[in-house]
């Protein structure tokens, strides 16, 4: 009987490791998603075509016979294809002068709007990164690729909804603590939907048929819209990249998860986990394929795309 009680002992501590070790590598997964599809880089067109500061004022007049090679060197503006800078060269001296003035003020704003990147434990962080991020490669990305060579893309897609289903909840109570009223009710409203009509949450009919869209509230960006400051920047094994706000955020949406009632026992929980990971893994498979490759400084990409996407959740 005691042989028997340490050996699922044991067999339970495995599988925790193995549950640890696949949630760990979906830090890189996870962080570089958000990388490929939302990651906007420090602003460059606006800076490149701005002069240095202090000299707006001499900027060059319609009269110099230098006048257009000077604008055309800067650069168009976003937006503006090389004839309208030519023509826009040709503008009165207080127009530039008026236009230089408007991009020295949206630079400043759109520096205003730059997240501050508090890294205070960098070294720790970058050791830890690519701890996480090996564990990836050669563990998780294998898995998931086997898992998806077995498991249709649809059956895929329908594991995601019903795991997106179920954890409607902190995503309901963090809207209404930030009193986005509409978003609660987005909320319950696909939750009740996609319950009956999308067969307990494996179709996701409140969107398709509906047009419902969920939200994307969590405790991190209550706490952001109540005032509290981010914090160090900082990643820890076993988990996706945080700053201190958020990792207390993360706590508070973890005991709101259903799951944590419902399914009480540590295996079943570490089982769904372990499969959500896999299931979402699979499904971003070629989301960032050679992400890597195209980076020179990979923690550094990675950091700035979370902390920017951090903020504009914050500020929706």
């Amino acid at each position: 009987m005691a042989r028997s009680a340490l050996d699922r002992l044991a067999t339970v501590a495995c599988f925790a490791m193995l549950a640890l070790g696949l949630t760990a590598c979906s830090t890189v997964s996870s962080a570089s998603r958000a990388e490929s599809a939302g990651y906007v880089g420090p602003p460059r067109t606006i800076e490149a075509a701005l002069p240095p500061n202090g000299e707006i004022a001499a900027a060059p007049t319609a009269t110099s016979p230098d006048a257009d090679l000077t604008l055309l060197a800067a650069g168009p503006v976003a937006g503006e294809t090389a004839s309208d800078a030519v023509a826009q060269s040709q503008e009165p001296a207080a127009d530039t002068a008026a236009r230089y003035e408007g991009m020295a003020q949206a630079r400043e704003s759109i520096t205003d709007m730059e997240p501050e990147e508090y890294d205070p434990w960098e070294r720790f962080n970058e050791k830890t990164f690519e701890f996480n991020r090996r564990l990836d490669k050669y563990i998780l990305k294998p898995v998931a690729k086997g898992y998806n060579f077995i498991v249709p893309d649809e059956i895929q897609i329908m594991v995601s909804n019903g795991f997106d289903n179920i954890s409607f909840v902190p995503r309901l109570v963090n809207s209404l603590l930030q009193g986005k009223a509409m978003g609660a009710g987005r909320e319950l409203s696909r939750f009740l939907i996609n319950s009956t009509a999308g067969v307990g949450g494996l179709f996701d009919p409140a969107k398709d048929v509906f047009g419902i869209l969920k939200s994307r509230e969590d405790f991190g960006q209550t706490l952001c819209v109540w005032g509290v400051g981010t914090g160090p920047y900082v990643v820890v094994p076993f988990l996706e990249p945080l700053t201190v706000r958020d990792g207390v955020g993360k706590a508070v949406d973890t005991a709101l998860d259903p799951l944590a009632y419902f399914l009480p026992f540590l295996w079943d929980r570490l089982g769904m986990k372990v499969g959500d990971i896999v299931n979402e893994r699979s499904l971003n498979l070629d989301l960032f394929q050679g992400f890597e490759e195209s980076v020179i400084d990979m923690y550094s990409a990675v950091r700035h795309a979370f902390l920017q996407r951090r903020e504009r959740l914050c500020r929706e």
